[in-house]
């Protein structure tokens, strides 16, 4: 008798959400602050302005971020509270067509018709709500939406992305240090960022990374040369 494996496999699509709203957080946070932080040094401010700028720009990005991520999410959850209330009405009204649908699905799943039958009414004496939002809505259990979750992991990522950054223009370093030093620091965080969000979604590692190396050193190198100008200008 075959013995059965003591644990389920972890698959990458059970974290999609959390890691979609961490990963998006922490890069928009590193990008985004060292942009800042570069645009205004670049235009010849002081370092208590710089760092003023910084801290203000993790706050807001932070809640920012929190907030969107809450209410897209939300619209996402209203919509499958929707869908499944809609099907609790027709699993209600119309139990028949609901277990011929269950047997169409199985059926162009690559089960024989009659097969496909016995799946769905077997399966229907159960949770048969359940059953219909997996396989005719797509909404498990572990890909349902989470609001508060999302928006917690947004501003958490957010505020550690933006930290780096912070971090590197506190020491009293003159005004090009500063920015050398917070461009190394924040390419390094770009590296780890994306070879990370690579690993934990199990995707190409070094094609994640340079992407997002690319968008964020275009990002910053953008950001400087607006401030370098407005600097100029005033």
């Amino acid at each position: 008798m075959p013995i059965l494996p003591s644990h389920l496999e972890q698959h990458a699509t059970g974290r999609t959400s959390w890691l979609r709203a961490a990963v998006l957080g922490a890069n928009d946070g590193l990008v985004s602050t060292a942009s800042l932080v570069l645009g205004v040094a670049a235009s010849g401010a002081d370092r208590s302005a710089v760092i003023t700028a910084g801290i203000a720009g993790l706050v807001a990005g932070a809640m920012s971020m929190a907030a969107g991520e809450y209410v897209s999410v939300s619209s996402q959850r209203d919509a499958e509270r929707a869908d499944l209330e809609r099907e609790r009405r027709e699993l209600a009204d119309d139990p028949d067509s609901e277990l011929d649908e269950l047997t169409v699905i199985y059926e162009e799943r690559g089960l024989s018709p009659r097969l496909a039958r016995e799946v769905a009414e077997e399966l229907s004496k159960g949770d048969v709500l359940a059953v219909h939002a997996r396989d005719e809505l797509g909404i498990t259990d572990y890909a349902k939406a989470r609001p508060l979750q999302a928006a917690i992991a947004s501003a958490l990522s957010f505020a550690l992305g933006a930290a780096l950054p912070l971090i590197a223009v506190l020491p009293p370093y003159g005004q090009a240090e500063r920015i050398w030093v917070t461009v190394v620091v924040t390419i390094i965080g770009l590296i780890i960022l994306g070879a990370a969000g690579a690993m934990l979604g199990r995707a190409p590692v070094v094609r994640a990374a340079a992407r997002v190396l690319f968008w964020g050193v275009a990002a910053m190198a953008i950001t400087s040369a607006i401030g370098l100008l407005v600097g100029t200008a005033v």
